[in-house]
């Protein structure tokens, strides 16, 4: 056994600290990863060019230019085709509907990341599930699995997979091909379908649909201010207003026979209809103000009548979404994107109250108000994932199908072995731009930043655990434990790991916490590495025990789930698929 050494310690060390910090979340995954970074370059343990040569490796390409990709099928309208189909061929049999939306997400989910996914077909499901008079929480829980689960099924089918073909690459080992997942991702889509269709649909809440646009706790907040003759607000710019400043939105003004959605240098006249929302104290105070009247509450319902262009729908915060982390106010969401968010639905509550100064988080639901173009606008940008009925992007042909070209081609020349993953991927993203099937400027915007910092950062900490042995240190003690039992045992222990680190942790970031150990592990037990590489690589795609996978978070609210439903579901399907999946790794890939 290795003795251990002060370098060993601290790279042991922050390898806790990084768990505790990721799981914790008390500061951003990009943040804690520059953390460990300059704490290893301060020990002397790395040199500054292994520290960051992370960042310029292969696998931050193939990823970035996947990115892209996804977002030229996204807005090219290729994915909203695929929901239209799905609409189309569903019906309202329940089972029909459970079966067609699981295998249709897990097979674009092959191909694109599986949030996206999951938001692109959140709000068709709950279209779905009314049109059939069925719970959308009888959908939406299967929808977020299938999106998990068919990403097992390619290299490129999660961000995950991408980097741990990368970290065994860098550790010499053949790096894993485009389909080479497709067998055994094939049975585990399989397995999780028929477990969805039977023992899950039993154990699946059975929720009643209640539209937060019927929710009293926002109605009660919608009311009609009227501007007086002498009124101190005559003049004032409506978005910086006396009005403003106590807490009020302004949803439309009504001056004399037009009613409209003011814009940021608007200002109040006399006798304009103000249409408001705003809390309980703020109309107790606006009540006492001279030149000002109110009158009787509206209904959300009555909104919506004196302008057909208007809308009110409930909409869900999307990983991509400008608003989160941040607040409305901070963003100027009203005057970036010309609607109004009335209310916020979070963990079973609603919040209407201050509703400006709560920052937003993905999976949130908002009701929102505003014209059909511009909800239509933001659910096109990907800002937000509208529940409700609103025109679907159309699929524009001729970029469409050169965008469906440009990547089929480009995993086809990387199965055919005719050129590399990494270059055929940056062509066909340069490509897809060159065509306008994405906007240079969008594609930035679809950039998954944190991520790709945390796997440029979390492959070079793999460089520090190897300078120092402190994977042979690990690895040693975790073997001496479970050698005994066999080297299938000690395959389990690490796949047992992986899946308990992705709770609290990012898929990504805990197979490659974990990866350099159970490799180390291998060449240990003298077996195949990359048997135990691939069960890493699964195990964190394979665990549905927590809702706090993102694409779990964006059914969360919609489907109003608890956090047992997920336990309960989901731990019985991680039962399910993990010897299920162990038994396999072996057949596939030999472990001698």
């Amino acid at each position: 056994m290795l003795a251990p050494s002060l370098s060993m310690g601290i790279v042991i060390g922050l390898l806790v600290i990084a768990v505790v910090l990721f799981a914790s979340e008390v500061l951003s995954v990009d943040i804690i990863t520059f953390i460990l970074l300059l704490v290893l370059i301060a020990a002397g343990i790395l040199t500054p060019q292994q520290a960051f040569e992370g960042f310029s490796s292969e696998i931050i390409i193939v990823l970035g230019s996947i990115f892209v990709l996804c977002g030229a099928l996204q807005e090219t309208g290729v994915v909203d085709a695929a929901g239209r189909v799905l609409v189309k061929i569903a019906g309202q049999n329940e089972t029909v509907i459970l079966l067609v939306l699981m295998v249709v997400a897990a097979t674009v989910s092959a191909f694109v990341n599986n949030t996206t996914v999951t938001a692109m077909f959140v709000g068709p499901a709950v279209g779905l599930a009314r049109r059939a008079k069925i719970s959308p929480s009888r959908l939406l829980l299967p929808l977020a699995f299938a999106s998990i689960l068919g990403g097992t099924c390619t290299l490129i089918g999660t961000s995950t997979n991408v980097a741990v073909s990368g970290y065994m690459s860098k550790s010499h080992l053949k790096p894993l091909t485009l389909f080479e997942l497709a067998p055994i991702g094939i049975v585990i889509v399989g397995v999780g379908v028929a477990y969805m269709l039977t023992i899950g649909r039993w154990l699946l809440p059975n929720k009643k649909d209640v539209s937060l646009l019927d929710d009293t706790t926002v109605r009660d907040y919608l009311s009609e201010i009227i501007i007086l003759p002498g009124s101190h607000l005559i003049q004032q710019r409506i978005f910086t207003s006396d009005l403003s400043r106590m807490g009020f939105r302004v949803l439309r003004v009504r001056r004399g026979g037009e009613m409209f959605v003011p814009g940021y240098p608007a200002r109040f006249e006399e006798g304009d209809i103000v249409l408001v929302t705003g809390g309980l104290q703020s109309l107790v105070r606006v009540k006492s103000s001279e030149g000002i009247e109110i009158k009787a509450d509206w209904k959300l319902g009555d909104l919506k009548m004196p302008d057909k262009s208007m809308n009110i729908v409930e909409a869900l915060v999307t990983p991509q979404s400008v608003v989160v982390g941040r607040t409305l106010k901070e963003t100027n969401y009203h005057q970036q994107f010309g609607v109004t968010v009335l209310g916020i639905f979070r963990s079973g509550r609603n919040l209407v109250e201050k509703i400006g100064s709560i920052p937003l988080e993905v999976g949130d639901l908002l009701v929102v108000q505003g014209e059909k173009d511009r909800l239509a606008a933001l659910q096109e940008q990907r800002q937000l994932a509208v529940l409700s009925e609103l025109p679907i992007a159309a699929l524009r042909k001729y970029r469409g199908l050169i965008a469906v070209a440009v990547f089929g081609g480009a995993m086809l020349l990387n199965m055919l072995e005719i050129a590399p993953l990494g270059p055929v991927m940056l062509a066909a993203a340069v490509l897809s731009v060159l065509f306008r099937c994405i906007s240079i400027d969008r594609a930035y915007q679809l950039m998954d930043w944190r991520l790709l910092i945390l796997i440029g950062g979390m492959t070079a900490f793999g460089t520090a655990v190897d300078i120092t042995n402190a994977d042979e240190f690990l690895a040693y003690w975790i073997v001496w434990g479970l050698e005994s039992f066999g080297v299938t045992a000690v395959l389990a222990g690490f796949f047992v790991v992986t899946i308990l680190l992705t709770q609290p942790m990012s898929n990504a970031a805990a197979a490659l916490v974990v990866l350099p150990v159970a490799l180390q592990a291998a060449r240990d037990l003298g077996v195949n590495e990359r048997t135990f590489g691939i069960a890493i690589m699964l195990a964190a795609s394979v665990s549905f025990i927590t809702p706090f996978e993102p694409a779990s978070v964006l059914v969360y609210g919609p489907g109003r789930y608890r956090f047992a439903d997920f336990l309960k579901t989901g731990g019985l399907l991680t039962l399910i698929l993990a010897p299920v999946v162990l038994f396999l790794l072996p057949r596939f890939w030999p472990l001698h």
